[in-house]
């Protein structure tokens, strides 16, 4: 799937937030992984990355050098990750068996006011993008039959 850097942005919006005296045993080394997990080790050995354009974009635009580390940004793309399925789990597991709705995530970021404005803000720029699209096709369409 495809996540660009405004989606990117409400995930890392509100992290700095949970506890600072957080360890990281909790994280899993490469070779601990699930299989089938996002991230997981390509045929050729390495690792598949799905956001590191973005997040070297968003380290650049926060004032990061503009290529930072690989390093650091392989580390943010596990944060990432983790929080995406994170969430993904939780999302599956309050709603509906299987499925993952819009309501499920606003329930879960609604404890969170800078993740869930965001999240708000984007939902209400995507209805108005919608609505355009459709002005522009009915215009072009009533055009198209003169």
């Amino acid at each position: 799937f495809k996540l660009d850097s405004l989606h990117l942005e409400i995930i890392m919006t509100d992290q700095g937030s949970e506890d600072p005296n957080r360890s990281f045993e909790g994280f899993e080394d490469d070779d601990e992984r699930e299989e089938g997990a996002i991230g997981e080790v390509a045929g050729d050995g390495t690792r598949r990355r799905y956001f590191s354009k973005e997040l070297r974009c968003m380290l650049y635009g926060y004032g990061d050098d503009r290529n930072p580390y690989t390093e650091t940004v392989d580390f943010l793309e596990d944060l990432v990750i983790e929080f995406i399925a994170d969430m993904t789990q939780k999302a599956l597991d309050i709603g509906r068996t299987g499925r993952i709705q819009v309501e499920d995530i606003i329930f879960l970021v609604r404890k969170h006011p800078r993740m869930y404005a965001r999240v708000r803000e984007l939902l209400t720029m995507n209805e108005e993008l919608k609505k355009a699209r459709k002005a522009f096709d009915e215009v072009k369409y009533v055009q198209g039959s003169k």
